[in-house]
């Protein structure tokens, strides 16, 4: 029987299309944002993925817990199973394929899955000294779509309700949870109030880190008031509902860095309209309303987020829960701090 080359050529650009077919199939029920809460002994810090597909490929952010999303080294589907490599935190690509592999089948509509630290050891940078590798442990994880908000608007003429003094004149930490638990693993509760000042110690090297303590009643919409005072090179935050923090590091030198992460940039995801602090030392003060995923803030008098979309979680968030209401958490671990004023109004109506 004679074939000719047009059959030929014919019959493998229909296998090609089945075979790109077949691949989008199983790509496009991945293709999201996720939220990811780990489970078990390991439940602690959440994740975000972002997968989109460009040309045919999957590509991804990944918020690993901390610091802020970065595309990932490679991501792809194994046998109808997601897999990819961080890579480290590294703003571009390419990066190299290494530490923890995860993996990940959908179940129910939810990303079911784990991955093993520490995983491949990343490349160290010339004359950097290697660390010593704690031992293997597994990370199990469930990933949920992440929600859709209400239409919301930061601006609008809401009612607010009666406002909650966390810090101020006669309060001590009894507003105040998360401040450690006294086992060995724990962080540790260094900050004392004077005067209604509440202030943080900072550890020493090789000591345990200080407690980001966050507020014991939960908040959907809100008003917050915060006035904070900052020295030199102090790096802190304030995380809204314990998920999306508003960065407060000064930066009287105008230097730029190469992701949204000083004075009042909404980590990890928008820069500050404007710069507004204040010089290091001197009091800043902070109002910022927050309904559903929108913020308007002021600093200092001048407006640096008008109605700004809160994206997704940041780096260091409590949960990824995103429509329960949720605490203010000050990030204190590291870095030296001092607030004065902390007052939480509720919005019991939502203007539009």
């Amino acid at each position: 029987m004679h074939v000719s080359f047009k059959s030929v050529l014919a019959l493998a650009v229909v296998g090609v299309a089945a075979v790109v077919g077949l691949s989008a199939q199983q790509q496009q029920p991945y293709v999201g944002r996720w939220n990811i809460t780990p489970t078990g002994p390991d439940a602690r810090g959440v994740y975000f993925l972002d997968v989109k597909e460009v040309d045919g490929q999957l590509q991804a952010l990944f918020l690993d817990r901390g610091g802020h999303a970065t595309p990932v080294s490679w991501i792809k589907v194994v046998d109808g199973e997601l897999q990819w490599q961080y890579g480290g935190g590294a703003e571009k690509l390419p990066k190299p394929a290494c530490g923890p592999l995860y993996r990940a089948k959908l179940e129910g509509g939810k990303l079911i899955g784990s991955h093993e630290t520490p995983g491949t050891p990343c490349p160290l940078p010339p004359g950097a000294t290697p660390r010593p590798q704690p031992a293997p442990r597994t990370v199990n994880w469930v990933g949920v779509r992440q929600p859709q908000f209400p239409p919301s608007n930061a601006n609008g003429a809401h009612t607010y309700g009666k406002p909650v003094v966390i810090v101020g004149a006669g309060v001590g930490k009894e507003t105040w949870a998360g401040l450690g638990d006294g086992t060995p693993n724990s962080c540790v509760d260094r900050w004392t109030i004077a005067d209604g000042v509440m202030t943080n110690g900072v550890p020493e090297r090789g000591e345990r880190s200080t407690c980001n303590p966050h507020t014991k009643e939960k908040f959907k919409d809100f008003k917050v008031n915060f006035e904070f005072n900052l020295g030199a090179g102090q790096n802190s935050g304030i995380y809204l509902r314990g998920r999306y923090e508003l960065q407060l590091m000064l930066n009287p030198e105008g230097r730029t860095t190469s992701y949204p992460g000083l004075l009042m940039d909404i980590y990890g995801w928008k820069r500050a309209d404007v710069y507004a602090g204040n010089p290091p030392g001197e009091w800043q003060i902070l109002e910022a309303v927050v309904v559903g995923n929108r913020v308007t803030a002021v600093l200092n008098g001048k407006k640096v987020h008008d109605n700004a979309l809160l994206p997704a979680i940041t780096g260091g968030a409590m949960d990824a829960d995103e429509l329960a209401p949720g605490p203010i958490m000050v990030q204190g671990d590291h870095s030296k701090v001092a607030i004065r004023k902390l007052v939480v109004t509720p919005i019991v109506k939502p203007g539009t």
